[in-house]
């Protein structure tokens, strides 16, 4: 090893590493500090002894250019390396980060393509070092083995994160691992593994090696900047880095081979930020690549309780009484015991988390594992979300957050918490308005809820409100499209106004850009949707339209919301709809039908809704041609016979004529069937009231052959099962009383029980034992 350059291997968020650190730097008291961390915020290094800065924090470092293309470099109180910047801040000695820059590991992504939602899953996933991210892997595996753990992870806590004694030892020992584990892996990949091997395991232990491009360009800089160190006359010096890269520091003599691999980087401006992280962040279960199983666990080992199990057995006891499982304190003393006991059995030195998992799970919940998956995020992870200074660098997006937040009241937690809106009020309003605003910027902050019955009027929204950290990425790459808040939302609404596919997205973005009160994205939307509709020759993208223009007319003045732009599109829009219809809707096959049938269902819904009686004489106009038309799919004339009936545009003469017609013998049964389909729509109300419609249906029923009734059953069968289970036995009743004939017929084609058959007749004996939509009405209507 280099005289005067003194290598910590840690492992990232270890509490043992952390602490070992802490006293081998004291003792050493080095004059520089080398930290593996990102040069890019070295700038930013001295805020970290800010009084009110409060771990876990990370830094952000992402390209000015995309700030989507984005790395965050997450911190606890027990991360070694926060800990390596606490002494060096106290002690005034210099420190540095010294991993491969940013500015050069961003720059082949650092593209306007790249600026999309998967920016944030890489600045995830893409934190503090690879090569360490899990000592679960084949590296350590074999030492773990030989120690007698199957679980490598548990073997490096038990070695080091939970030991006490000499620092220098584990330091030394940590290292001389590494150094075998680097040369037993460099010799297999040489012999018998490639990069397209077979072997997961050999894959994740051959990424290890510094044997890619980017390990070696890592480790280069990072002995570059040790040598630059000592040029500086340092003559004392402490690297602290993850355990598996120390070996590659011990020979500084690579100079001219380091600059080779470092030259002609590319490059790209970066900005760093100092940001809030939470523990559910720090955890492996994130995807986090250098997570940990459970940071508050991880927290007790740092504070090193005196009573460590009991504590944490008490934090599992208090969050399962929350949850009205009974506990008490012999629960707790008991499963100590066993945690005891356990780590005896197990030839551990002392209880580690998982005997006191398992005790928890034995004693406390008498081996019910869904208990305490009930607790298992709060009791691991907690609600712990960092703190940064409102006086730190931050985008300009997340100053203008944080002050809407505190005047709003509306704390960003990593808690879930649900807040009931009441949109009369100023206060609750603008919460919305914030909330929207921000799902529009990819900061999803506010998941709107479904209201409960108490609470159905249209005055009120429920949200379900979850900060996630890395939402800051989204934050700062919205910082280009303005200052506030308000202002990107408007940016970004019309920019994807510009790239809308289709006549509905325009309208969702009008709807988006109305309830989260942007007035100006308003005028560019609205001519954008004019202009579309006004071109679109595919009747599909003006019916699709209609429902959430409906909408926001509806709905945008419970929220002081101007609307009066809405009607005009409806002007142009509606007509042009309803002339396009009729010659739309032939021609069709069966696919294309059921999805016009469910459009032109949404349709009607959306006009009887909007109350405008213009529009509904239109509507029933053009359902009058598409009634009549012969060529017509029979699934849409029928439907459109049922609304006109439903709106007395036809009396019942004409509509049992029309019946008869449909139901007649030398129409094919197949599309006689789609025509009831149709025109019963999920309700048997009709058949219920009306004797004539159910015994013309029951005659035609009646009249059809064997082969024809078998053709057409499976149709009516679907069509009867949508209807509620009540209106089912009361037409069964209706029928059973009048006629009995058919029910034989029925009961020889489909094999019926006769008991059955003799209570319910024709058709209807099968439709009455459908299957129901879901299976819980299913179940009620067995038992009945």
């Amino acid at each position: 090893m280099t005289e005067g350059v003194h290598l910590f291997g840690i492992r990232h968020h270890g509490p043992g590493s952390a602490r070992s650190l802490a006293r081998a730097l004291a003792k050493l008291k080095p004059d520089i500090v080398l930290i593996e961390g990102p040069p890019d915020a070295n700038d930013l290094i001295e805020l970290a002894k800010h009084a009110e800065i409060e771990p876990p924090v990370a830094l952000l470092v992402y390209a000015l250019d995309s700030p989507r293309s984005a790395v965050l470099y997450p911190f606890a109180t027990y991360s070694p390396e926060w800990q390596a910047i606490q002494y060096a801040l106290k002690t005034k000695t210099p420190v540095r980060f010294i991993d491969l820059p940013q500015a050069h590991r961003l720059a082949k992504d650092a593209t306007p393509t790249s600026e999309t939602a998967e920016g944030a899953t890489e600045a995830q996933s893409d934190s503090i070092p690879e090569a360490e991210s899990s000592f679960a892997n084949d590296p350590l595996q074999p030492l773990a083995i030989a120690a007698g753990y199957s679980d490598t992870e548990r073997w490096w806590n038990d070695l080091v994160e939970a030991r006490s004694g000499d620092d220098n030892d584990v330091f030394a020992a940590v290292h001389e691992m590494m150094t075998v584990a680097r040369e037993t892996l460099s010799s297999d990949s040489n012999s018998d593994a490639s990069p397209d091997s077979s072997s997961t395991n050999n894959v994740s232990a051959i990424n290890q090696v510094a044997d890619t491009l980017v390990e070696r360009q890592r480790e280069a800089f990072m002995r570059k900047c040790i040598r630059d160190a000592q040029g500086e006359t340092f003559t004392n010096i402490a690297v602290v880095c993850g355990a598996f890269h120390t070996p590659a520091l011990v020979d500084l003599s690579t100079h001219k081979a380091d600059q080779a691999i470092l030259k002609s980087l590319p490059k790209t401006k970066t900005g760093a930020a100092w940001v809030p992280w939470s523990y559910e962040r720090l955890s492996y279960y994130s995807g986090y690549g250098a997570g940990i199983e459970s940071p508050v666990w991880y927290e007790l080992l740092w504070h090193r309780s005196v009573a460590l199990g009991a504590e944490w057995l008490t934090r599992a006891a208090r969050l399962l009484r929350e949850e009205d499982i009974p506990i008490s304190s012999a629960h707790v003393i008991e499963a100590c015991r066993l945690a005891e006991s356990l780590a005896s059995l197990r030839a551990r030195p002392v209880p580690g988390l998982v005997e006191y998992n398992d005790a928890a799970l034995a004693v406390m919940v008498n081996g019910d594992a869904l208990n305490m998956q009930l607790i298992a995020r709060r009791w691991h992870f907690g609600d712990r979300l960092g703190k940064i200074p409102e006086s730190f660098p931050a985008s300009p997006l997340q100053q203008n957050l944080a002050a809407e937040q505190k005047r709003l009241r509306i704390p960003a937690k990593a808690e879930d918490k649900t807040y009931d809106l009441d949109l009369r009020e100023n206060n609750d309003r603008e919460r919305s308005h914030l909330l929207r605003r921000l799902r529009i910027l990819d900061v999803e902050w506010g998941t709107p809820a479904a209201t409960t019955a108490s609470q159905r009027g249209t005055f009120h929204e429920v949200w379900q409100l979850r900060w996630q950290p890395e939402f800051v990425i989204a934050l700062v790459a919205g910082s280009r499209l303005g200052h506030t808040i308000a202002q990107a939302a408007t940016s970004a609404i019309v920019e994807q106004a510009v790239n809308a596919k289709s006549l509905r997205q325009l309208v969702e973005l009008l709807e988006n850009g109305l309830f989260a009160d942007l007035p100006d994205a308003i005028q560019p939307l609205v001519l954008a949707i004019e202009n579309q509709s006004a071109t679109a020759a595919d009747i599909t993208q003006l019916l699709d339209a209609l429902p959430p223009l409906v909408n926001v007319k509806r709905y945008g003045n419970v929220r002081n919301t101007d609307v009066e732009l809405v009607d005009e599109i409806l002007q142009g829009l509606v007509p042009r709809m309803l002339i396009a219809l009729p010659g739309a809707a032939t021609g069709l096959d069966d696919e294309a039908t059921h999805a016009l049938w469910e459009q032109l269902k949404s349709a009607q819904q959306s006009l009887s809704v909007l109350g405008d009686e213009a529009y509904l004489n239109d509507w029933h106009t053009t359902l009058g041609k598409l009634a009549d038309n012969e060529s017509l799919a029979a699934l849409l004339a029928g439907y459109a016979t049922r609304v006109l009936y439903d709106a007395h545009k036809i009396d019942q003469e004409n509509l049992r004529t029309r019946l008869s017609l449909a139901l007649s013998v030398g129409n094919d049964p197949l599309r006689a069937s789609a025509w009831i389909e149709g025109f019963l729509a999920g309700s048997g109300t009709l058949l219920v009231h009306d004797e004539t419609l159910r015994r013309a249906l029951d005659e035609w029923l009646s009249s059809v052959s064997d082969d024809h009734f078998t053709q057409a059953l499976p149709l009516l069968r679907r069509t009867f099962a949508h209807f509620p289970f009540p209106e089912r036995r009361q037409i069964g009743q209706q029928i059973g009383r009048r006629n009995q004939p058919v029910a034989a017929k029925a009961t020889q084609t489909l094999d019926f029980d006769a008991e059955a058959a003799a209570t319910m007749t024709n058709l209807l004996l099968t439709i009455w034992q459908a299957p129901s939509s879901s299976p819980a009405s299913n179940d009620k209507e067995s038992s009945q």
